[in-house]
């Protein structure tokens, strides 16, 4: 798969069907997606096969991700919602 499919692979898979998640991956994808490094977008298919309600007790900061790469990713995301609002 080429990097272009991969990046229009992840937009779509942003759109999780949870408005909150949505609220927060969709924007991200549509403002980070063209930026990011192939070891990011790795890191995106892996954050996107977790459980939407494992997602949203990360982005609420209930849990932490066990994976360092994957908390990092968190914490931008989240960090880019706030700085949009």
């Amino acid at each position: 798969m080429s990097e272009q499919e991969q990046r229009a692979r992840l937009r779509w898979r942003c759109r999780r069907g949870l408005r909150e998640l949505d609220l927060l991956l969709a924007p991200f994808a549509e403002r980070q997606l063209p930026r990011l490094a192939p070891d990011e977008l790795d890191v995106l298919d892996r954050l996107l096969t977790v459980a939407d309600q494992d997602l949203q007790s990360w982005f609420l900061g209930r849990e932490r991700p066990s994976d360092d790469a994957l908390a990092e990713l968190v914490s931008r995301i989240r960090h880019e919602a706030r700085a949009c609002e």
